[in-house]
């Protein structure tokens, strides 16, 4: 170290006289006490004031100018010395460098840079300003196609560089995207996938720029699906194949690089990993069947990617999908519901697959998972169930194979998601007249319902509580469940649901309570009452923004309200007369044909 301050003594005289050959011996020096002790020896430069002296030594003419700009990207590996080198007005120098055509004196510039840059702020933004970026954009554009070892290496630097420039900062990534970079990166991939430092650096920087919405559709501009897939299938080693799904995932929840991945014969790579790891109990191959497995459903988010695998129900792909549901594999149980449920996002794939005895095979996995079973693979059998009971076709079929009774085994469950789609696969299916008695005359689920009805901090289950119980009244008709559910205290629920902000859920309350006064008025009159229900419904007609639909049941339930004393008085008292009147002339004609309607039967009831 006592050599050390002498070499920067004698540096400082040599930096001003730029004698050549002693300069040359001092810059050898400080780069030997680097490699033996960076942080050391890096602390000592800068309190010597040395760093300040290097910007006059990087020029282009001089034969020392290499060495300076390794010093400093030995010197900028230390986070404490990437502002001091900015400080010290290197930047510009360093980035004037970039016009060298010296191989050498452009590595050591790119490292340089590079180093600065990493995770300084200050490093970065005085790189932009210099124009930096752009010059390395430009040099890999023109280097691109060059495939001797030393340009490889330039190319590593400079992709290296660019990362560190702008990792995990979205106005520079944007940046680098408009200046073109993405069909760079792709091109050089593709030429240099030989080279495992550069196709390694590409895709740490495709991983960076993937993340970002605007890069998609650059992405989906180039051949990127194709490259990736081809280097997929070279790779043995797992590190490797982990780097390439990291670039994967987030590029494919674009629906065009989707149908990329697929044309280019991803999904038949993934399978392939399934097959290999299903058995395995080793920790890098339990998280690459999951990687795998994952990547698998999120391609089938894509309508068209999923059609073009589900070929009519008899692809390939498909069958290998069904195969994993009574799979003992919860990882793979887990992706072949929610394979199915992405499938069953068409009414003729719904059919097809209800056909063809998909029911009874989630049923099946529902069963394996009653007691302590897998919340996600309950959640995504139910979601599966669910999609498979929106065409009306399935309804019946579904019903009759069991589906609600296998669905009720959950009503125990406490995880929201669970119960979320509980209720929606319910919803679905009780269109017919007899399920919906069936179930809304169930005092065990009727009470659950109402449980949730109050579930606050869960808006989704809270919602589809309340839409099942107006639809067990909608569908059934019946006065035994409208019985069931005054019983269970629903009603304050339904009556809550008519203010809701969204106008399907006001209207399916309407309707469900006009059932209930036409059918049980005496029954529910109390909890109509405590409920405030005419005071709502005198809002809603006064409300502007009430839809017509809205206004429309609300007369109609108004009119169901009058055999009952009590209500029939507050209706009065409110004076609905009034404001039904001003209704006649409404612009929509239904709703001012039942204003006169309206007015007529609250005239001769008063």
């Amino acid at each position: 170290m006592d050599n050390l301050s002498d070499t920067l003594k004698k540096l400082k005289i040599t930096a001003v006289d730029q004698t050549e050959d002693s300069l040359e011996g001092c810059l050898d020096c400080l780069l030997q006490a680097l490699a033996q002790n960076n942080t050391e020896t890096s602390e000592k430069m800068q309190g010597s004031g040395i760093l300040q002296l290097f910007a006059s030594l990087l020029t282009p003419q001089s034969p020392c100018t290499a060495k300076v700009a390794n010093i400093i990207a030995e010197v900028a590996k230390n986070e404490f010395m990437r502002i001091p080198c900015v400080d010290a007005g290197l930047i510009s120098p360093l980035v004037q460098l970039l016009n060298s055509k010296d191989q050498e004196v452009l590595l050591q510039t790119g490292r340089a840079l590079g180093n600065i840059c990493y995770d300084s702020h200050e490093g970065r933004s005085a790189v932009g300003q210099a124009g930096g970026a752009q010059v390395v954009v430009d040099h890999l554009r023109s280097l691109c196609s060059i495939t001797d070892p030393a340009n490889e290496k330039l190319l590593t630097v400079f992709c290296g560089m660019l990362m560190n420039y702008s990792n995990e900062n979205d106005s520079l990534q944007a940046q680098l995207i408009n200046m073109g970079v993405i069909p760079t990166l792709v091109k050089l991939l593709g030429i240099h996938c030989h080279n495992a430092a550069l196709t390694e650096m590409c895709l740490v920087a495709f991983g960076n720029l993937a993340e970002l919405e605007s890069s998609k559709e650059q992405f989906a501009s180039t051949n990127i699906a194709e490259e990736l897939v081809k280097l997929f299938k070279k790779q043995i080693e797992h590190d490797k194949r982990e780097m390439i799904f990291e670039v994967l995932a987030p590029l494919a929840e674009n629906d065009a690089i989707k149908l990329q991945l697929v044309e280019a014969g991803l999904v038949e790579c993934l399978l392939e990993i399934v097959q290999q790891k299903v058995d395995s109990d080793k920790e890098d191959d339990i998280a690459e069947l999951k990687t795998a497995s994952d990547l698998m459903v999120l391609l089938l988010l894509g309508d068209e990617s999923m059609q073009k695998l589900f070929e009519g129900g008899k692809g390939n792909v498909f069958q290998r999908v069904l195969s994993w549901i009574p799979s003992n594999n919860h990882q793979l149980q887990l992706a072949g519901a929610l394979a199915i449920a992405n499938f069953a996002r068409n009414d003729g794939n719904c059919i097809h697959m209800v056909e063809n005895g998909i029911v009874e095979r989630l049923m099946d996995l529902l069963d394996r998972h009653v007691e302590n079973g897998n919340v996600t693979v309950q959640h995504a059998a139910l979601s599966a169930l669910r999609n498979l009971a929106i065409p009306v076709v399935n309804k019946a079929k579904m019903l009759s194979a069991g589906v609600t009774g296998a669905v009720l085994k959950f009503l125990k469950s406490e995880m929201p998601p669970v119960q979320f789609k509980l209720l929606g696969t319910l919803r679905m299916l009780i269109d017919a007249q007899e399920a919906a008695e069936q179930l809304g005359k169930n005092v065990k689920l009727v009470e659950r319902l109402v449980e949730w009805c109050e579930a606050k901090d869960h808006a989704g289950v809270m919602g589809e509580s309340n839409r099942l119980l107006s639809a067990l009244i909608r569908h059934s008709k019946s006065k035994d469940v409208i019985k069931t559910i005054v019983q269970s205290g629903g009603i304050k629920h339904l009556v809550t649901m008519a203010t809701s902000e969204h106008v399907i859920m006001q209207n399916e309350a309407l309707v469900a309570l006009a059932l209930i006064a036409a059918l049980e008025l005496g029954t529910a009159e109390k909890d109509l009452e405590s409920a405030k229900l005419v005071q709502i419904l005198h809002r809603l007609l006064t409300d502007e923004k009430s839809a017509p639909e809205i206004k429309y049941n609300s007369m109609v339930l108004t009119c169901a309200l009058m055999g009952s004393e009590p209500l029939h008085k507050e209706v009065q008292d409110l004076a609905f007369l009034d404001v039904v009147s001003k209704l006649r002339s409404h612009e929509n004609k239904s709703v001012a044909q039942q204003a006169s309607l309206t007015e007529q039967r609250l005239t001769v009831e008063s």
